[in-house]
């Protein structure tokens, strides 16, 4: 057997959640969505506390019904 041992550096997992690298890839994924789903639905991203967080959100009321019937965001982000 292999006595491989593996143990992440916390400090080194939060530095990469927070980094300009993941709010870019976040970002243009989020974007990326909100433009194959059209009109009524918002695109955003930010840094929180602990990591970069990007959003999607229906902002129309035909975006939401459209979403909650479709689930329209989540099969945008496929």
């Amino acid at each position: 057997m292999n006595d491989f041992h593996f143990e992440l550096s916390r400090s080194g997992v939060r530095k990469l959640l927070k980094s300009k690298e993941m709010q870019n890839g976040l970002s243009s994924i989020a974007f990326a969505a909100q433009s194959r789903l059209g009109d009524g639905y918002t695109a955003s991203y930010y840094t929180a506390d602990t990591r970069a967080v990007a959003e999607i959100s229906a902002d129309s009321l035909s975006a939401r019904k459209e979403n909650a019937d479709t689930n329209s965001i989540l099969k945008a982000l496929k």
